[in-house]
C-alpha cells in the first residue's frame, strides 16, 4: 500500500512551497493531490497496479514513458502525461485504466500520437473474423520486402492445406500462419504451435519432391497479435517454427513490425465510427494510406461529406513519420 503524508496550508507562501514539494513529488517518483486545503503525497513506488491477467505488479512510470515515446510524443508532453497520470493512481488501479487516462490525455493534443498508442488496440479491433489480421501481416511482409498470396490452398503430402499467407522472397518461401485473439489475456499455447509445424512439414514433403525443389517451403511461422506461453517458445526453439507476437522476440517483434513500417490499420483513426470500420474492412481496407485521396470509397460506404477531409487528414498525419 502506498503512505501518505499531509500538508496543510497554514501560510500566505503556500503557493511557494507547493511548487518546491512538486518538484521533489517529481524527481522522487511521488505522486499529489490537491483537496480542500491540503496536500495529499503518494509514494508510487509502491502502487500496485493490476494487470489484465489479474496479476498485480508494482507500477513502472518507465513502461509508461516508453509506450508514450513510441507514440511519437514529445518529452515535455509525456512528462506532463504521466503527472498527470501519477496524481489519478491508487493501489490496485488496472493497466487498462491507466491507459484510458494517458490516451483521453494524449487524444486531446495529438491525433497521431493518440493513433498510435493505442496501436495494441486497433489491432484487436480489426476483428471479429482473422481475415482482416491476415491482410494486415501480409502487407507489413509485402514492406519487408517479400512477395505475398493472402488465404490460399496448398497441397500437403497427405492433404490440402488454407495457408494464411505465403511469403517469397528470392528462393526462400515461408508459410505463415496467423493467431488472432480479441482478448489481450489470450495465449496462444504449445498446442498451436505443434499443429502449425505438423502442417508446415506436410506442405514441405510435398515440395520437397516437386521437380521445381528451388522453390520448396524453407520454414513456417507462427504471428499472433497477443503472446505466446512459454512452453510454445520453448517448442518453436527447439523445432524451428518461428513465433512472432505482439512483443516477442525481443528483437523482431509484431510492435516493431509496424513501428518500422510506418504502417497503421484504420481500426486506428478516431475520426471513423465503428461501425464505419467494419464496412471498411468488408471492403478489404486494412490500411489508413489507402484511405488518402480515396474519397470515392469513403462516400461508398455512407461516410458523411463533411467527415471525409477529418478522415483524410488523420489518415495522413497516422502515416507521416515521426520526426
Amino acid at each position: 500500500m502506498a503512505f501518505f503524508l499531509i500538508i496543510y496550508k497554514y501560510s500566505n507562501n503556500f503557493n511557494c512551497y507547493f511548487n518546491s514539494l512538486y518538484k521533489f513529488a517529481w524527481t522522487n517518483h511521488v505522486g499529489y493531490t490537491l483537496a480542500d486545503k491540503k496536500i495529499v503525497i503518494m509514494d508510487i513506488i509502491h502502487t500496485n497496479i493490476t494487470k489484465k491477467s489479474g496479476e498485480k505488479v508494482l507500477f513502472d512510470p518507465e513502461k509508461l514513458k516508453r509506450s508514450l515515446e513510441r507514440s511519437g510524443a514529445g518529452e515535455k508532453e509525456i512528462m506532463e502525461i504521466i503527472d498527470k497520470v501519477k496524481i489519478k493512481l491508487y493501489d490496485g488501479i488496472s493497466t487498462h485504466k491507466i491507459y484510458q487516462m494517458a490516451y483521453a490525455i494524449l487524444k486531446k493534443r495529438s491525433h497521431q500520437s493518440a493513433g498510435r498508442y493505442r496501436l495494441k488496440r486497433a489491432i484487436l479491433d480489426l476483428g471479429p473474423t482473422g481475415y482482416p489480421f491476415e491482410r494486415f501481416i501480409g502487407e507489413l511482409l509485402k514492406n519487408q520486402g517479400y512477395k505475398v498470396q493472402v488465404g490460399i490452398i496448398v497441397q500437403g503430402h497427405c492433404v490440402q492445406h488454407e495457408v494464411d499467407v505465403v511469403a517469397q522472397k528470392e528462393n526462400r518461401k515461408i508459410m505463415i500462419e496467423c493467431k488472432f485473439h480479441r482478448n489481450t489475456s489470450c495465449k496462444s499455447d504449445v498446442k498451436v504451435s505443434l499443429y502449425i509445424h505438423s502442417r508446415f512439414l506436410d506442405i514441405k514433403k510435398q515440395y520437397e519432391k516437386s521437380i521445381e525443389g528451388n522453390t520448396h517451403f524453407h520454414q513456417g511461422w507462427l504471428v499472433t497479435n497477443t503472446r505466446f506461453t512459454n512452453e510454445a517458445v520453448q517448442y518453436g526453439k527447439c523445432a524451428g517454427l518461428k513465433l512472432v507476437s505482439w512483443d516477442y522476440p525481443h528483437q523482431g517483434s509484431l510492435r516493431e513490425w509496424i513501428d518500422n513500417s510506418g504502417l497503421h490499420p484504420i481500426t486506428a483513426l478516431q475520426t471513423v465510427t465503428k461501425k464505419e470500420k467494419q464496412l471498411l474492412l468488408e471492403n478489404e481496407v486494412v490500411l489508413c494510406r489507402e484511405l488518402v485521396g480515396n474519397e470515392k470509397l469513403l462516400r461508398s460506404i455512407g461516410i458523411r461529406e463533411r467527415m471525409i477531409p477529418k478522415i483524410i487528414n488523420e489518415a495522413k498525419e497516422l502515416i507521416t513519420p515521426t520526426t
